[in-house]
């Protein structure tokens, strides 16, 4: 009887609190490349509307340590979690070579590859999946932040809301339209420099309409009201360059908060 009572008990929280579905390697071929991101698909994808986050690594980064590193899938187990994984780049900051891994930040070079990998991935979520059309979202880190700025300026109309950290991109922000948008910063940031991130997340203020005293929600985060529910929420941390761990749930919760209307 107690084996039994315990077997209950399991099938129970199983129910309940979901399963653990382990990230799975997904492919597609761009322009003669293959392309990789480490998935985590909930079980009920097939048959619930499933929200989608996408979130891209910094240069030199890999999808595996984006997705250790976030846990968008332990937050918000009823969402798509997507990590891409970047090819050999030229760095804007560092790496000129292009020894490492990233993203190109502009549509007018290397054939679109980003790009045309993100439209793919969607593609294929949208044709395997019951995807939620209004709660897909995208993330990104340093490069992979300022690859989120480019998927705003490029593929807009297809997000509810952007969380891009630790970058900037003031030329972008005259090719986007209002969306919610959270963005990261440390203040003692030496390779994305403070000044620069805060004139493009000043830049997202003005354009959604925000208002100009903000609404301070804890040591890290202040709320800036915005029009027709375009919100910014700027967070600011005391370190450099690093992304803090802290900022995981706030992020999934600002997405949680905002679907495309």
């Amino acid at each position: 009887m107690k084996f039994k009572l315990l077997i209950l008990v399991i099938l129970f929280f199983h129910q309940a609190f979901g399963q653990n579905v382990a990230p799975k390697t997904m492919e597609w071929s761009i322009n003669g490349d293959i392309r990789k991101a480490l998935v985590y698909i909930p079980s009920s994808a097939k048959t619930k509307a499933t929200p989608i986050i996408f979130a891209y690594h910094g240069h030199g980064g890999t999808m595996e340590n984006m997705f250790k590193t976030r846990s968008f899938d332990k937050i918000w187990p009823e969402a798509i979690f997507i990590c891409p994984q970047g090819l050999n780049t030229p760095g804007i900051l560092t790496d000129p070579e292009g020894n490492k891994a990233g993203w190109v930040m502009t549509d007018q070079s290397n054939n679109n590859r980003d790009l045309l990998f993100f439209d793919a991935m969607l593609k294929t979520l949208r044709a395997d999946y019951k995807i939620d059309n209004s709660r897909i979202y995208v993330t990104g880190h340093s490069n992979g932040g300022g690859f989120t700025y480019l998927l705003w300026a490029t593929r807009g109309d297809e997000f509810a809301a952007f969380a891009p950290t630790a970058t900037a991109a003031m030329k972008l922000v005259n090719k986007m339209k209002p969306k919610p948008a959270f963005h990261l910063m440390g203040e003692t940031d030496p390779l994305v420099k403070p000044w620069l991130q805060k004139l493009t997340y000043n830049a997202v203020l003005k354009m959604n309409g925000c208002s100009q005293e903000g609404l301070k929600l804890d040591s890290n985060m202040t709320l800036y009201k915005g029009k027709d529910g375009n919100d910014v929420i700027i967070f600011i941390h005391s370190g450099g360059h690093q992304y803090p761990k802290n900022a995981n749930e706030p992020i999934v919760n600002f997405f949680k908060s905002h679907a495309k209307k």
